[in-house]
């Protein structure tokens, strides 16, 4: 209600009241108080003497006319905003306005009324959210709310069901978007391959992954869902998924209990149990190996999409513990050459200034790692003519960044220089409290790897650092010198935690999900063993030309004579698997 109080004044502000009556002529004695300056000033050249009188009388006719209009706005504005000014007017001064009492006290305020929607804020800054931010329900845990959908189910655990209107709208957009899995739907309409499987998921709750879902459930599959990230959950999306009956457990801002509450509650349900398993990161396929082995006996395989995950699948696979076959989407030519590079380059930018409102350009930049998110965020930064820095490990990739006109240095060779530090390595403890002592004030640091070990977040948790939370997925860590360090997101995943995605690219990986999911459920038994797998080539090139047909393309057919030359099959693949793109 604040903001529409505020608002309120606002509107109230601007009426004026009507301008009080012009007053008589003044007499002589007023007209003697002007000045000689004034008198000659406003004498018009070769003007009659007689003019004089009637020239003084319009000016101070004027003159009290305009006085009595600004006297009257000054009082509406006094008496609408009066206690707002009288606060400000009071407010202390100090040296660091940082510390300034009244207005980030007001903020706070503000933040706890609406159950601090940095937790809780759609991706999309819905306006559904907004509407329901000053809604007391919001501020309950969704664990403690009985609610039901439009056919009677509580089989889902979300943010507020009332959304869902709002989430579908977000959904048919998206739609728009994903032509893919849209011809996948079509072709659904007479077989539909995946009758019979179960899905357990663990994703990203936002639009495209929902047009991913019920496309799913278009195939035939029943699906259950939870969230691989606290911060990307759209809650209207969520909403609108459990409507239309998916149940899905998940909402902006768990807790770390909440996230596993998650989890389990997808799995451990009476009377039904997963025959596939979509992970993103491994944190599902974890659970149900910990907790649930049993249900491996059923499980027809895993399909996990992100680096973080696979690494995980390989340790299981070494040591013996991998319980049945998983495909590697994350390592699959189009999701690498498209998810990775080109997602990754629309989305940087936009997550920072989104966060921070930065001027990138003549900035200095440091991109830790030059895989294929590493080239999508330095091409972004290099086109708004930022200075950007690149280290590396590997030294295909260390040339690679040289090549394209990038500094390679050490982190700690310019750590001090720097304005931003973003980590794109996926690997842990890249950025560490040594590194943070000697950055500069203001330095803005955040991931865009998949994994949130990439930063050393938890050293700043001491006792002589202040964490100030300043907005949405923006916290500052003030050192005892009065230095500052922007941290977005907390050090999880940027991209998806403080921007909008290009549904289009996600369009990409969601479509080489559903095939991998189909490809390992149609397959007859054992054709795949306990083993990781890579999204087959052939597969790779099928997503790609379904993505074509958005565009005004057209692909050149090879002749006979040509397929013989290079020896390939005339419809593909038409690379080896050795070939790198």
């Amino acid at each position: 209600m604040a903001d529409n109080e505020v608002d309120g004044s606002l509107k109230n502000s601007s009426h004026l009241e009507p301008p009080t009556p012009l007053s008589p002529p003044c007499d002589g004695a007023e007209m003697e108080n002007l000045s000689p300056e004034s008198s000659a000033s406003e004498r018009p050249v070769n003007s009659a003497s007689d003019s004089l009188p009637a020239a003084r009388s319009q000016l101070l006719r004027m003159l009290e006319a305009a006085e009595a209009r600004r006297s009257a706005y000054l009082l509406s504005t006094e008496e609408a905003s009066a206690s707002g000014d009288e606060a400000i007017r009071e407010a202390p001064r100090t040296e660091r306005q940082i510390q300034a009492p009244q207005q980030p006290q007001e903020f706070n305020e503000r933040l706890t009324r609406t159950g601090r929607r940095s937790l809780s804020r759609s991706l999309s800054l819905s306006s559904g959210d907004k509407r329901n931010s000053e809604s007391s329900e919001d501020e309950a845990s969704p664990r403690t709310k009985e609610q039901k959908n439009s056919q009677g189910s509580n089989d889902f655990c979300i943010k507020n069901i009332r959304q869902a209107a709002f989430g579908r709208r977000e959904i048919e957009i998206a739609e728009q978007d994903m032509p893919a899995l849209m011809i996948l739907r079509k072709a659904a309409q007479g077989e539909k391959p995946l009758v019979g499987a179960r899905i357990v998921g663990c994703t990203h709750i936002t639009a495209h992954t929902a047009v991913l879902m019920e496309t799913l459930s278009v195939l035939g599959a029943q699906c259950r869902w939870a969230a691989c990230n606290i911060y990307s959950i759209q809650n209207e999306v969520a909403a609108a998924l459990a409507e239309g009956g998916v149940p899905v457990f998940a909402w902006k801002g768990e807790s770390e209990d909440d996230y596993f509450w998650c989890i389990d509650s997808c799995v451990n349900v009476e009377g039904w149990e997963p025959n596939l398993i979509l992970d993103d990161g491994g944190d599902m396929t974890h659970w149900i190996y910990k907790k649930y082995p049993q249900l491996f006996k059923n499980i027809k395989g895993i399909v996990e999409e992100s680096v973080t995950g696979v690494h995980r699948l390989y340790q299981l696979y070494k040591t013996g513990k991998l319980c049945g076959p998983a495909i590697n989407v994350n390592e699959s030519v189009i999701k690498q050459k498209f998810d990775n590079f080109y997602f990754c380059k629309e989305s940087i930018l936009d997550g920072l200034k989104r966060t921070t409102d930065v001027t990138v350009s003549g900035k200095q930049v440091v991109v830790c790692g030059y895989g294929e998110v590493g080239k999508g965020c330095c091409a972004a930064l290099k086109g708004l003519r930022a200075i950007v820095y690149v280290t590396e490990v590997d030294p295909i990739c260390a040339l690679q960044a040289c090549m394209d006109g990038f500094q390679l240095a050490r982190l700690n060779e310019v750590i001090e220089l720097v304005d931003i530090v973003i980590t794109c390595t996926g690997n842990i403890n890249v950025v560490l409290r040594e590194h943070l002592e000697h950055m500069k004030n203001g330095c803005i640091v955040c991931n865009m790897g998949h994994s949130n070990t990439e930063i050393d977040v938890a050293s700043l948790m001491t006792p002589e650092l202040t964490w100030r939370h300043i907005r949405a997925h923006v916290d500052h860590i003030i050192w005892p010198d009065g230095k500052i360090i922007v941290l977005l997101a907390e050090g999880r995943l940027l991209n998806l935690s403080c921007s909008t995605v290009p549904v289009y690219v996600l369009s990409i990986t969601a479509t080489t999900q559903a095939l991998a999911l189909i490809e390992l459920f149609k397959a007859p038994e054992g054709s795949y063993k306990q083993d990781i797998y890579v999204f087959p080539r052939k597969m790779d090139e099928f997503v790609a030309a379904l993505h074509l047909q958005s565009f005004d393309a057209h692909l050149t057919e090879l002749t006979g004579e040509q397929v013989k030359y290079i020896g390939v099959n005339k419809n593909g693949p038409f690379k080896p698997s050795y070939y790198r793109y």
